[in-house]
């Protein structure tokens, strides 16, 4: 077995993120001079008995080296001066004369496929690479902060990918198209939708996911009816009942894991009832109002706050409020929130909610730069057994939720060939079944 086979090297293109992780490792290491930074790619973890789970790698490790390969540690040295070198220890594909190669069921080229070599991974990622054997000797002493148990490395780390650059903004755009088209699959496949229910759009949107992606970028929630308004539903077990709305979030993971984070409402019937329609254009006039907030300068909770303004106020006329929208809005109050239940914005990149150890002042209570990418999702949830509202909206979930870039005269909607208005979804669907 282990003669007579042939060998090759692969004479791998460099990889276009080469050069901006290089930049990306330069920054981050002016911000912790003389100091070691780990920074892990994660290993498989155990799905059942002895099957893993398909292999994501870490967002913090794959942003500074462009890697995506399983345990591997990219270790940047940074001197007195704040100048960083790198090294990226890997484990490489093993040959033919070790008994990896054929008895490893997570290793082996044999049963999971062939792993990059040391040379193809540093040809193509542009970075020094060793054998993961040689990292234990290098960590021996204490001066290492790792990125899974260090707050202050995890927070600057966040910090700097809230603004994207312009290679990071094409994939999240691509991630955006793509997610657009296993919308349009989901709804050209509509009798078999109303035929299998819920778990049909899943497995209708995930096939376009890993056609043309890598994955999907968080479980697809696939809400049919009172299950909208669970807002993490991802059971996706229930059926798609005529008369009926479906709310559909779901998100593309393209190759380079960034990834989109899209919802649309729609009407199971194709066109909204009266009711429907009210409901639903008032989020869409709440999300018009928080997409309008998003520019350089703006505070990042503008868009919030004007979204739930619009809301609030819709809330009131609908008889809802025990007090005025204006008292409703009041943070002392925000007793519209029974109905709201989240925030309108989070960011947006190689995680569905990126840049999450960020500090609040940064984040939360900072304000938006251009180049950052955040979502603009108002929703109404009224619950089947909330007593406080007509037995006609009960059960009805509504969310809207688009993929907004801030430029530099103020945001483009990277999501934004899917249709949002009543009248263009109703026109979509139609023209799609």
């Amino acid at each position: 077995m282990r003669t007579g086979w042939g060998d090759r090297e692969l004479d791998l293109p460099r990889h276009p993120v080469a050069d901006l992780a290089a930049q990306r490792r330069s920054r981050l290491a002016a911000s912790f001079p003389g100091e070691r930074l780990v920074f892990p790619s994660g290993t498989y973890k155990v799905r059942a008995n002895d099957t893993d789970y398909r292999f994501r790698s870490d967002t913090d490790h794959t942003y500074f080296s462009g890697n995506q390969t399983s345990d591997a540690v990219l270790v940047v040295e940074s001197d007195a001066t704040g100048a960083g070198d790198a090294v990226l220890y890997a484990r490489p594909r093993s040959s033919r004369e070790t008994d990896e190669f054929f008895r490893d069921r997570q290793y082996g080229e044999l049963w999971a496929g062939r792993r990059p070599s040391v040379h193809e991974l540093s040809s193509s990622l542009g970075i020094e690479v060793r054998h993961i054997d040689d990292l234990p000797d290098l960590l021996a002493d204490d001066k290492t902060r790792d990125v899974t148990t260090d707050d202050e490395l995890a927070r600057v780390a966040s910090e700097q990918r809230l603004v994207k650059d312009q290679w990071e903004i094409e994939q999240l755009r691509e991630a955006c198209d793509i997610t657009t088209l296993g919308f349009e699959d989901s709804v050209a496949e509509w009798d078999r939708v109303l035929e299998f229910g819920e778990r049909w759009i899943e497995g209708t949107f995930f096939r376009r996911a890993r056609a043309m992606g890598n994955d999907i970028g968080y479980d697809s929630i696939v809400g049919g009816g009172k299950h909208a308004t669970t807002l993490h539903w991802i059971d996706n077990s229930g059926p798609i009942t005529p008369g009926e709305l479906v709310l559909l979030d779901m998100g593309v993971e393209g190759r380079n894991l960034y990834t989109a984070d899209v919802t649309r409402t729609l009407p199971v019937d194709g066109r909204f009832t009266p009711l429907q329609r009210d409901l639903y254009d008032l989020v869409f006039a709440a999300q018009e109002a928080g997409i309008e907030a998003v520019r350089p300068g703006a505070p990042f909770l503008a868009a919030h706050d004007a979204a739930m303004t619009v809301l609030a106020h819709g809330l009131e006329g609908m008889g809802l409020l025990p007090v005025s929208a204006e008292e409703a809005l009041d943070p002392d109050s925000k007793v519209y929130a029974r109905w709201t239940l989240h925030g309108t914005s989070h960011m947006l990149g190689l995680d569905v909610h990126d840049c999450g150890r960020a500090s609040d002042d940064a984040y939360r209570n900072g304000t938006l730069a251009e180049g950052y990418v955040l979502t603009v999702e108002p929703g109404l949830y009224f619950q089947e057994d909330d007593l406080l509202v007509p037995e006609e909206l009960r059960g009805i979930g509504i969310r809207i939720e688009d993929d907004i870039l801030v430029t530099a005269e103020g945001h483009e909607n990277l999501s934004g060939s899917l249709p949002r208005t009543s009248a263009a979804v109703e026109e979509w669907m139609a023209a799609r079944r």
